[in-house]
């Protein structure tokens, strides 16, 4: 080995400890270029060279050697960037009304994307199975190297055994072992890497603070409703909050309405039947068709008939409930920021003025300057948020995940 070469080898391995540290970097977003990184990371410029360019061999990233302005005076920096024909996350998701795959890559890029249509049974192998299925065609498609397989559920899931402690909108019994079931499925497929399975909102909230909305925020609160039933997340200084066994921010069974409807958790009113797409949906006097989900039925009223007296009933309806919620929130957690998605998303944009009003009006903090409300950024952002799980060991050693690069001459 020359000198040159040794001297390389020696930047880059005073550099090791920073490879996962600066992937994560580049992989949100804030290291753009060599400069920021070299700043993020509190190295010399050779140390953050060499870290690059490993990273760049290992097929994660890549470095344009065409010179851009570093933001400041003085020398221009290198551009980095997410390498567009590196490795895949295969993620899925399973909601009440079917479920999707994709392939994600660094940077909550979703390469490809497959929406399976069938009933979800009460047997959830059955149903993974398909899931897993349409994967792996997705994943022989593109030739991809895969690293690893996340999937979202709409459930919690109780760690750390990885069972679905109350599927409440599937049919699945409770306490059903998805990640087991998952892992094995995967492991059957041929699908290199390790398998996760997770909440998916909690999930949506994840991607959100890495690539969406919530990028930034200390204190990240997010509420959704997709296709049934709502449900809460929080991140703090970028770590999701799961409590003791993965169970918290149950948000959905907080009561909104006292006198309201049965919840499928035995009380009534709960935020879960309050301000779900259904309810929604009945509140406008609309019955529910089988055509498409219930959630796209709510983005078709609030978009084709925004002025029917029903549909501004329902909107009103809903965003009250939801503010009473979201301020009981404010009051317990004290988020920096709020982000909303599915439905709740909608509602924010039909009426941002009313719902800012009810949660500054109801809760402690809201009145003293507001929390800022935000819809959510990402489309798919449960799915985004699986594939994080996929890619976390990456972000944590991406040599002991994708072994070393093959040298140079």
């Amino acid at each position: 080995m020359n000198g040159k070469a040794t001297t390389t080898r020696t930047r880059l391995d005073r550099g090791r400890s920073a490879l996962g540290p600066a992937l994560e970097l580049v992989h949100t977003g804030r290291a753009p270029t060599r400069a920021v990184l070299t700043a993020e990371l509190g190295v010399t410029r050779a140390t953050a060279g060499a870290v690059a360019a490993e990273l760049e061999a290992l097929g994660l990233i890549r470095v344009d050697s065409r010179p851009a302005a570093a933001g400041s005076q003085g020398r221009p920096s290198h551009r980095l960037t997410i390498d567009e024909n590196g490795p895949v996350a295969l993620a899925a998701q399973v909601h009440a009304d079917g479920f999707r795959a994709a392939l994600v890559g660094l940077g909550g890029r979703i390469v490809a994307t497959a929406p399976g249509c069938l009933e979800v049974t009460a047997d959830p192998a059955q149903v993974l199975a398909a899931v897993v299925d349409v994967g792996a065609g997705l994943l022989r498609e593109s030739g991809r190297r895969c690293v690893g397989a996340g999937l979202a559920v709409p459930s919690a899931v109780a760690e750390p055994e990885g069972t679905a402690l109350n599927p409440l909108h599937l049919a699945w019994p409770a306490g059903a072992p998805v990640r087991d079931v998952f892992a094995d499925l995967v492991r059957a497929a041929g699908i290199d890497g390790p398998a996760f399975t997770g909440n998916d909102v909690n999930l949506a909230a994840l991607a959100e603070h890495r690539h969406g909305a919530g990028r930034g925020a200390q204190h990240l609160l997010c509420v959704a409703t997709g296709h049934r039933g709502v449900g809460g997340a929080l991140v703090l200084d970028g770590r999701l909050h799961t409590g003791s066994s993965g169970l918290a921010l149950e948000v959905g069974h907080l009561t909104v309405n006292p006198a309201g409807r049965p919840c499928h958790c035995g009380s009534r009113g709960c935020l879960d039947v309050e301000t779900d797409p259904l309810a929604f949906l009945t509140a406008a006097g609309r019955v529910p068709g089988p055509e498409v989900s219930l959630l796209q039925q709510c983005r078709d009223l609030l978009r084709d008939e925004p002025g029917d007296p029903g549909v501004r009933v329902a909107v009103e309806e809903l965003v009250d409930r939801l503010g009473l919620g979201l301020a009981g929130l404010v009051n317990i957690l004290n988020p920096d920021r709020i982000i909303l998605g599915g439905l709740h998303r909608e509602l924010l944009a039909a009426d941002a003025e009313r719902l800012r009003a009810v949660v500054a009006d109801r809760s402690l903090w809201g009145r003293s300057g507001g929390v800022p409300l935000l819809g959510c950024a990402l489309d798919h952002n449960s799915l985004a948020g699986a594939a994080e799980l996929a890619w976390q060991p990456v972000l944590d050693d991406p040599l002991a995940a994708l072994g070393r690069p093959v040298a140079h001459g």
